[in-house]
């Protein structure tokens, strides 16, 4: 899910082809259908829409009036395996994990599960992670200096520092959970859903265990949203849940 400047939440129903939007209102909408089995989502500062389109493998947007645009949908000629989910950075660029899921995941265009960079002219792309067994959530500080990245087959949780071309540099292991998806308050805590659990736990930048909030199913993944950015929404395997909270999200 992801919440756009006004707190509306979109989120995607990826085997119905679908991007809902939850609005302010507590209507939910339809958004865009035929999606391209759509999965993580992300606002950019001037509130376009990136996705990621995991069977048509590549990174998308939708601009604020409703234009459409592949953004990027290979690496070195070769088309990407399954963009999952996407962090944008403070200077535009977007951080992306590409894993494969289903049947036929032993096919993979990029002979192995990666993560990428496209950079702010949103036609350079670089490989900044390959040695996950499947990377999956992703989410970055506030100040744009620190990437995790948990890697959901390897049940573990990592976070690097993002140098100034984009390309990280001193991974070291946040916590020994593996999750699908994550998402960060204006303290630091992370949010995680880890894989198995029907909670979110959420750790201190420390990488302390804080709290779990259980849930009555599987989540999936994570945001604030609503109008003060104090509510916290989660998808999961049937439905979205909100949780009013103490503290704000960051984006």
């Amino acid at each position: 899910p992801a919440a756009d400047k006004d707190g509306n939440i979109y989120f995607t129903d990826i085997f119905n082809n679908l991007i809902l939007v939850f609005t302010s209102e507590e209507k939910t909408d339809t958004l865009r259908t035929n999606s391209g089995r759509a999965n993580g989502l992300f606002f950019d500062n001037e509130e376009n829409l990136f996705i990621c389109e995991g069977n048509k493998g590549q990174v998308s947007m939708i601009s604020p009036s409703g234009e459409y645009k592949s953004i990027i949908s290979e690496y070195k000629g070769k088309k990407f395996n399954q963009p999952n989910d996407l962090w944008i950075d403070t200077k535009g660029g977007i951080y992306f994990t590409d894993p494969k899921y289903g049947e036929d995941e032993d096919i993979l265009p990029q002979e192995g599960m990666h993560v990428f960079y496209i950079k702010q002219d949103k036609k350079t792309v670089i490989k900044v992670c390959d040695d996950f067994i499947r990377p999956n959530g992703i989410i970055g500080s506030s100040d744009g200096k620190i990437l995790f990245i948990t890697d959901a087959d390897g049940g573990k949780t990592y976070k690097y520092n993002i140098k100034e071309d984009g390309t990280l540099q001193n991974k070291s292991l946040f916590t020994n959970v593996g999750c699908d998806g994550m998402t960060i308050d204006k303290k630091g805590n992370l949010y995680l859903t880890p894989i198995g659990k029907f909670s979110v736990d959420i750790y201190s930048p420390e990488s302390e265990f804080l709290e779990s909030i259980d849930l009555p199913e599987m989540p999936s993944n994570v945001c604030f949203g609503g109008k003060n950015s104090n509510v916290l929404y989660i998808t999961a395997r049937t439905s979205l849940y909100r949780v009013k909270m103490k503290t704000k999200g960051v984006y």
